[in-house]
């Protein structure tokens, strides 16, 4: 049976963050987060230009392109992508932009949930499934939210609902490589992660090629650049599994070098920043 939960996830994941900024005054939306100097406002900014960017394309062909043509005329005249966001979203911050984007989320869970996860739908790169695209989002909304998390020194607890994210980030095995303009190695290496329930996931069990091993936390956190893997526990053996951990990207668009060591992390004074 092919069992299509990551719209739940994708939910169940927003819904945690709206939990989490629901009791804080308009001006912590201000606070400036480690992820490249955003703020709370630019970081649900980003959630929400995206997220309406993605079920446009799911349910409106024609919006998602204009979207996707205001973006690049806004690229020629040298507008950052955090500019067009802001632009994008006029006025809205503090807790109007969080009702407006978790609003938006239940109601973009519903369409997902109802729609062929086989389906292909456009996006900035290549077309993708349904469900790879509600995965993405569902990724995107658990990677920035970690810079919140990180800002407000709270620690995360997760739920194995990650698994979306940890398949996401080997089915773009190649990609990492491809975007690079690396050879794509020819096999994997085997996975061995311990998911947040103590449960066992394991992919390529007979790989020869190198293993991965450990928490799927924190092999989620490197893979969505929120961590540096010296910052973790993971244990790497083999060549090729020492090279996908150096680049890892398991979200769309060109290279992104991942944060240098010690530089993400929860804020143990958080008051203090």
């Amino acid at each position: 049976m092919d069992i299509f939960d990551q719209p739940e996830g994708f939910y169940d994941e927003s819904a945690a963050l709206h939990a989490l900024l629901a009791p804080l005054p308009d001006e912590a939306f201000n606070r400036v987060t480690q992820f490249k100097g955003w703020t709370v406002n630019d970081i649900i900014g980003h959630l929400h230009t995206w997220n309406r960017a993605a079920d446009a394309s799911l349910c409106d062909e024609k919006r998602f392109r204009d979207l996707v043509a205001s973006l690049a005329k806004a690229t020629r005249q040298g507008l950052s992508l955090l500019a067009f966001e802001r632009e994008w979203r006029g006025n809205l911050s503090g807790q109007a932009l969080l009702s407006e984007w978790f609003g938006f989320c239940e109601a973009m869970t519903g369409r997902f949930a109802a729609a062929d996860p086989k389906m292909r739908v456009k996006w900035v790169g290549p077309d993708m499934s349904v469900r790879s695209s509600i995965t993405a989002r569902l990724m995107e909304s658990w990677a920035h939210g970690q810079a919140i998390y990180d800002m407000l020194g709270i620690e995360r607890i997760d739920t194995d609902r990650i698994r979306n994210i940890a398949v996401l980030t080997i089915n773009t095995f190649g990609w990492s490589f491809a975007n690079r303009d690396l050879p794509v190695p020819d096999t994997l290496p085997q996975i061995r992660l311990t998911a947040p329930s103590g449960a066992i996931w394991e992919w390529h069990p007979q790989s020869p090629d190198g293993l991965i091993e450990g928490s799927a936390t924190q092999f989620c956190q490197v893979a969505a650049q929120t961590r540096h893997i010296e910052d973790t526990e993971l244990r790497i053996s083999g060549d090729i599994a020492t090279r996908w951990m150096g680049i890892i990207q398991c979200f769309a668009g060109p290279p992104e070098e991942p944060p240098r060591p010690g530089t993400r992390f929860r804020d143990s004074n958080p008051m203090a920043s």
